[in-house]
């Protein structure tokens, strides 16, 4: 039997992008976002979620999509990678996607050294790319964040 991959489905203007299901903790509407200072580029800011100060990344900026306002209709979806939660603004998630690991290309075979996005998956209606959510802040970027956070903490 094909071993199956759960996904989450989001957008990001029109375009379809997903995180493993598995690395998922929700999804919820936007909330204020606290600026915080000293903070890698594409660190909007933090959010208390349940007593919890978790970073929100900008992935429009990661992805190099426009930039635009936030909107009440957008969403944040609370993720963990390896180090931390995070916090992704998405325009909205449509769904689950489960298929067998065959149906999906990994970015390597596509463009080698494809930044951020993990694999492509093919579906009927397009294709849905898999973010590398690991890989999303780079090595400088996640020790500015690290300080950062340290800074906020110590603060509060």
């Amino acid at each position: 039997m094909e071993e199956a991959e759960q996904l989450l489905v989001f957008t990001l203007d029109e375009q379809r992008y997903a995180l493993h299901l598995s690395a998922v903790e929700r999804v919820v509407r936007v909330i204020e976002i606290t600026p915080l200072p000293k903070a890698p580029e594409i660190v909007l800011g933090v959010i208390n979620m349940h007593g919890r100060i978790i970073p929100v990344v900008d992935t429009r900026k990661r992805f190099r999509l426009r930039e635009c306002e936030i909107g009440l209709s957008d969403q944040l979806i609370i993720a963990n990678t390896d180090t931390r939660p995070v916090a992704l603004i998405v325009d909205s998630v449509t769904g689950v996607a489960e298929q067998s690991k065959d149906t999906i290309v990994q970015a390597e075979k596509i463009v080698p050294g494809m930044e951020y996005v993990e694999g492509v998956l093919k579906l009927d209606d397009g294709m849905v790319l898999i973010h590398d959510l690991d890989g999303f802040l780079s090595l400088k970027e996640e020790k500015a964040l690290e300080r950062a956070m340290r800074r906020t903490i110590r603060r509060d």
